[in-house]
């Protein structure tokens, strides 16, 4: 199928301009500086922004569905609420119950490989089990065990080759051996749910860690007689750190501080979404646990912050609002490093010519009019 995108204000990674894309079987096939041609399928944009499709490195769950869920249709409801909000590509995040048969991935499996009707399944990011209790948040101790290399292939087998990426807390014994085994096998390795030290931090750097889970969330805050892992993190020019941009579990002057820090190329916008996310307000359930969804956060009744309820797109905008950063730098932090975390840049990440057709259309005021998938309409505000 043939699709032409006109008068559209596109926003790559490094530039903007005024322009049209044209699609033939799922892939970008040009870009022109000028409007028209030939289409089975023409959309005019009439001068709303044109950004790689988002891709969201941490998700839990959407649209009433949650990775957790045991059941075939979950990942069908996470990919198609993802869309309504600019996904285009998303790793389905959840936990591995080490004690447990966890028909909840295995599902996820059997599922993963049909047509969604909306973003993309990457594959999984796990939150542990290899993580520090104390700094465990929302996971449940069920879901963390010592750091094993048994542990570790089961989970690699019930996978089925799909395990992207692993939150894994490097002071714990037997960390840095999971670590270097995970990168032997391109897994992201990412630091979160950790106690580790500033020194501790640096190690795992150095063993093949680059990437970290929800920054500032669920690590040891920076002290200056034990700085911990964020100066660590700070200081690691080759880190990524994924940042949740909702004010809350990052207040604005944070993100502008870090962002001032880290630079456009490290920040990754995640949502770490939850089933409630596209849903009204009220009580919802994470791992058998009740929480709310109140104002685009989620939290459980003694407060501990759980995730969000916002789409990514909603946080880019805040993003935006709170660091002041031009309007194309949306399309690094939401599109262009994720797909280079993931190592996708060849055919994700950026409008152009040979890439996948993975593109969102955002009105002025950053809500989505309309989400493309491999050269297909996946989401239409107006249909």
């Amino acid at each position: 199928m043939s699709l032409v995108i006109s008068d559209a204000l596109i926003c790559n990674p490094d530039r903007m301009f005024k322009g049209g894309v044209v699609v033939e079987d799922g892939l970008i096939k040009e870009l022109r500086k000028e409007s028209g041609g030939k289409g089975e399928v023409k959309i005019d944009a009439s001068g709303r922004f044109l950004f790689p499709g988002f891709i969201d490195l941490h998700i839990q769950g959407a649209g009433g569905a949650d990775m957790l869920d045991n059941s075939r249709d979950k990942l069908h409801i996470i990919s198609q609420t993802c869309a309504r909000y600019g996904v285009t590509g998303f790793l389905g995040t959840t936990v591995y119950h080490p004690d447990e048969a966890n028909m909840h991935i295995s599902s996820a499996v059997q599922e993963a490989h049909q047509d969604l009707g909306g973003a993309r399944f990457l594959g999984f990011h796990l939150e542990g089990p290899f993580i520090a209790p104390k700094k465990r948040g929302m996971i449940q101790l069920t879901s963390i065990c010592a750091p094993s290399a048994k542990v570790l292939e089961d989970i690699i087998e019930i996978t089925g080759g799909l395990l992207r990426m692993m939150t894994i807390a490097p002071e714990l014994k037997g960390s840095i051996e999971i670590i270097k085994r995970l990168v032997d096998q391109s897994i992201v390795a990412s630091f979160g749910h950790s106690a580790a030290s500033y020194e501790e931090t640096l190690r795992s750097f150095e063993a093949g860690i680059n990437h970290v889970t929800h920054l500032f969330n669920a690590m040891n805050q920076m002290h200056h007689r034990a700085p911990g892992p964020l100066l660590a993190i700070f200081e690691s020019e080759g880190v990524t750190a994924q940042v949740i941009s909702d004010g809350v579990h990052i207040v604005p002057p944070m993100i502008r501080f870090a962002v001032s820090i880290l630079g456009s190329d490290r920040c990754i916008l995640i949502t770490d979404g939850m089933r409630a996310m596209g849903l009204p307000e009220g009580t919802y359930i994470y791992d058998g646990i009740e929480y709310v969804s109140k104002g685009g956060v989620a939290r459980y009744y003694d407060g501990t912050l759980i995730g969000t309820t916002l789409g990514l797109n909603q946080l880019a905008r805040r993003f935006l609002d709170f660091t002041g950063l031009p309007l194309h730098t949306v399309a690094k932090v939401a599109s262009w490093n994720p797909a280079s975390v993931l190592g996708l840049t060849g055919r994700k990440g950026s409008i152009e010519e040979g890439k996948d057709a993975d593109m969102v259309i955002l009105n002025r005021d950053f809500s989505v009019w309309k989400t493309i998938v491999g050269g297909k309409i996946v989401y239409d505000s107006e249909a």
